[in-house]
C-alpha cells in the first residue's frame, strides 16, 4: 500500500513564525534594555515591533480577523465611555488656550492607541509558549542592567550612557512589564523564577534616580496581594479606588492637606503642590464643569497660567483640563477597565491587577498621561498581557498515564 506524501512546509508559515519572533523579541527584550541607555528607544521600537507582528499575521493570519476583533473591544462599557472621553477632550480644544498644541497632542495620544489596536489584533489566538517566555527573559535581563546603570550611574553618566530621565522611563517601565512576566511564570507554575524576577525589578527600582517608579511598583504589590487573596473583593477595591479618586478629584486636597502640612511643613513641595490645588478650585469653581481646556495644565505652567508648585498629579490635571464630564468619563473608563481585565482567565488577575494600579499609581504621583513615552510604556504592557492571556491555552501537558491505551 503506498505511503502518504508527507505534507510539505508552508513558507508563509515558517515566515511569519520567525517575523512574529522577532517582532516579540523587539517588543519584551530589546525595548526594556534601549529604554534605560535611549529617551526616544519606546517611541521608535515600539512601531517597528507591532508592524513586524502585523506582517507575521498578514501571512499566516494566525491573528483575530479584523472585524470580529474590533466588535469585541467597541461593544465594552469601557470602550464606550473612552469615546465620550475622546470626544469631550477633542471639543475641549475649542476653549483652551493653546489648540495646536493640544491639536498635536491628541493626535499623538490617537496614534498610540491605534498602535495598541493592531498590536491587540494582530498577536495570534494562540501564542507559543517560546515567545511568551521571551517576556521574563527581556523583563530580568533589563532589571539587571538597571541594576549596574544604578550602581555605576557616574561612569555611566561620564560616558553619556545615560541621564536621570531616561532611567526614570526605563524604571517605569520595568514597574509595568515585571507583572506580566511574574504572571507568566507563576501560570507555568515557575512561582521561584517569578519572585527572582520581582526581587530583580524592585531593586533596580530602589536604584533608580525617582521614587515615582518604586511607590507605583509599591501600589501593584498591594493590588496583586489582595487580589491573590480574594479575587473579587480585590478587583472591586481596586476598579473602585481608580474610578473614586479621579471622580472625587477636588475634595483630595482638602483631605491630605490637613495630614500632610504638620508631617512634613509648609515649605514641603507636597504641602505647597496641595496648597496650589486648594487655590485652584476655590478660585475658579465654575471651572470645575468644563475645564481649561485640553494640554492646559502643563502649557499653564510654562507661560504662568498656573504656579510652578501646581501638582502633576492625574487628578489635578484631568480636572482642571477637562472638568466634571471629562473627569466622570475617565472615572468610568477606569472601573469598566479593571472590572474587565483578567476575567476570562481568573489565575491571571492578581496580575492585571497589579498591571492596572502601578499604572494608575504613577499617574497620581506625576507622570504625565498623555505624555507619548508613558502611552507607549502603558501599550507594550497591555500587549504583553494579551500575549500571555493568549498562551493559556495549554497549561499543563497530561501525565503518560492518563493518555487512552497507556498503563502506568
Amino acid at each position: 500500500m503506498p505511503r502518504a506524501a508527507p505534507s510539505s512546509p508552508d513558507p508563509a508559515v515558517d515566515a511569519a513564525a520567525l517575523l512574529r519572533r522577532i517582532g516579540f523579541i523587539g517588543l519584551v527584550v530589546a525595548v526594556p534594555l534601549a529604554a534605560l541607555v535611549s529617551r526616544r528607544a519606546i517611541v521608535i521600537l515600539v512601531p517597528i515591533a507591532v508592524v513586524i507582528l502585523c506582517l507575521a499575521t498578514a501571512l499566516d493570519g494566525a491573528g483575530r480577523p479584523v472585524g470580529a476583533g474590533l466588535r469585541r473591544v467597541l461593544r465594552t462599557r469601557a470602550m464606550a465611555a473612552g469615546a465620550l472621553l475622546a470626544g469631550w477632550t477633542a471639543l475641549s480644544i475649542v476653549w483652551s488656550p493653546f489648540p495646536g498644541t493640544a491639536s498635536e497632542r491628541l493626535l499623538n495620544v490617537a496614534i498610540t492607541v491605534g498602535l495598541t489596536l493592531a498590536g491587540y489584533l494582530a498577536l495570534p489566538d494562540r501564542m507559543r509558549a517560546a515567545n511568551a517566555y521571551l517576556l521574563p527573559v527581556g523583563v530580568g535581563a533589563a532589571a539587571l542592567a538597571a541594576v549596574a546603570l544604578g550602581l555605576f550611574s557616574g561612569a555611566a553618566l561620564r560616558f553619556g550612557l545615560e541621564d536621570d530621565s531616561t532611567l526614570e522611563r526605563g524604571a517605569m517601565l520595568l514597574a509595568l512589564l515585571v507583572w506580566p512576566a511574574v504572571t507568566w511564570l507563576r501560570s507555568r507554575r515557575r512561582d521561584v523564577e517569578g519572585l527572582g524576577v520581582a526581587v530583580a525589578v524592585a531593586l533596580a527600582l530602589v536604584l533608580a534616580p525617582s521614587p515615582i517608579p518604586l511607590l507605583a511598583l509599591a501600589a501593584g504589590a498591594v493590588a496583586f496581594a489582595l487580589a491573590a487573596w480574594r479575587q473579587q473583593l480585590g478587583v472591586r477595591i481596586a476598579a473602585g479606588v481608580a474610578a473614586g479618586l479621579v471622580a472625587l478629584g477636588p475634595l483630595v486636597p482638602f483631605l491630605l492637606r490637613p495630614i500632610v502640612a504638620p508631617l512634613l511643613g509648609p515649605l514641603h513641595p507636597l504641602s505647597q503642590a496641595l496648597k496650589t490645588w486648594t487655590r485652584v478650585v476655590t478660585s475658579e469653581p465654575l471651572r470645575l464643569l468644563t475645564g481649561h481646556g485640553f494640554e492646559t495644565a502643563l502649557r499653564g505652567r510654562i507661560v504662568g497660567m498656573l504656579p510652578p508648585s501646581a501638582p502633576t498629579s492625574l487628578l489635578f490635571e484631568i480636572w482642571y483640563e477637562l472638568g466634571v464630564v471629562g473627569a466622570l468619563a475617565a472615572a468610568f473608563v477606569l472601573w469598566s477597565a479593571v472590572l474587565q481585565s483578567g476575567r476570562d482567565h481568573p489565575s491571571l488577575t492578581p496580575g492585571a491587577m497589579a498591571t492596572a494600579m502601578t499604572a494608575f499609581a504613577s499617574a497620581c504621583l506625576g507622570m504625565s498621561v498623555t505624555v507619548v513615552w508613558w502611552l507607549t510604556s502603558v501599550a507594550v504592557a497591555v500587549l504583553a498581557f494579551i500575549a500571555i492571556e493568549r498562551g493559556q491555552f495549554r497549561t499543563s501537558r497530561p501525565k503518560a498515564s492518563a493518555l487512552p491505551g497507556i498503563k502506568g
